[in-house]
């Protein structure tokens, strides 16, 4: 066990976990998933305790005790006192020499890219946007939803379809067939059922974001409120890309911008068409592409840039992932 390697790559996200050892070659030696990674709700040491339970598994199926790098991209480090603070916590494990902490956010963008140097967008549960530069300089957002000015992501989008559908049916807004697919989705005969159901919680909280899909599918038939709920996810989309693009001096250059997280890589053509036309508009170097790549490679490939790694052994790190 006393074998070191080079890269220990985490990419810990709010619902699982996933580790990789990285030889200095870039040949994965193992990878391991775990539970998910919120500290928030478990504080950090337990937080921490669930990446140890997926780092103590792959050391071990790669017969190493320690690496150089440990190259962590954790959701919840929102912002630098909370990366430090992390980084400090995983130190603690002394899984390895040195230790960098980022946002998950950068293993979507470092995954989709040949070079750090890019725009992200991810779209999941939440939203959020982060960009680098190979010089080390990199543009993010806070992204703790409505408080830091975010509006998006599944949760946001099913509380949006929620609100317009209520008010569709008790005559306080526009006519919308969201009053009647939303409901439907659980069983229920109309909003007021649906309200009743989640407010007394027979139906569970966690199963709200299930109405995101509703959504798009209710855009997708025609109804124009539902549409512009659509369009402006859109619209957020491109304004985050454009502003990482301008804090970076980017604007002017054709830069990637990578689009990730379930709600983006689901491919639905109203938002995926929205988000090109408008950053044809308003950032025409720019290049948009859907992130296939799991996290786990960007996190791999961060703690390569960070190991001094050639192209050649990031390629072979990439075609592991890829394959």
């Amino acid at each position: 066990m006393g074998m070191t390697a080079c890269v220990l790559a985490v990419d810990a996200g709010n619902s699982k976990t996933d580790v990789a050892v990285v030889a200095a070659d870039g040949s994965v030696l193992a990878t391991a998933r775990g539970g998910g990674f919120r500290p928030p709700v478990v504080g950090v040491e337990a937080a921490v305790d669930v990446l140890a339970d997926a780092v103590g598994r792959a050391f071990a199926a790669a017969g190493v005790g320690s690496v150089d790098h440990v190259s962590a991209c954790l959701a919840n480090a929102d912002f630098p006192v909370e990366e430090e603070q992390l980084a400090a916590a995983l130190h603690a494990r002394a899984w390895g020499a040195e230790v960098e902490v980022r946002n998950d956010t950068f293993a979507i963008l470092r995954a989709g890219v040949t070079e750090p140097r890019g725009v992200a967008v991810v779209c999941g549960a939440g939203i959020n946007c982060v960009g680098m530069r190979p010089d080390g300089r990199t543009a993010r957002f806070p992204a703790l939803g409505r408080i830091s000015g975010d509006w998006g992501g599944g949760w946001g989008l099913a509380e949006e379809a929620l609100w317009h559908a209520a008010r569709a049916e008790d005559g306080r807004g526009a006519p919308t067939a969201l009053a009647r697919t939303l409901p439907a989705h659980f069983g229920r005969a109309t909003m007021l059922d649906l309200i009743e159901a989640l407010h007394l919680e027979h139906i569970e909280h966690i199963r709200r974001h299930e109405l995101t899909p509703v959504l798009f599918a209710t855009a997708a038939s025609g109804d124009p409120v539902a549409r512009a709920i659509v369009d402006r996810l859109a619209d957020e989309v491109v304004s985050m890309a454009t502003v990482a693009l301008t804090r970076l001096d980017l604007l002017d250059e054709e830069t990637p911008v990578l689009l990730g997280g379930s709600v983006l890589a689901a491919r639905h053509p109203q938002l995926e068409d929205g988000v090109r036309e408008l950053l044809a508009d308003r950032a025409p170097k720019a290049v948009p592409r859907v992130v296939a790549a799991s996290p786990v490679l960007g996190a791999v490939l961060l703690g390569l840039d960070r190991a001094g790694a050639d192209q050649e052994v990031q390629t072979t790190a990439r075609t592991y992932f890829e394959r």
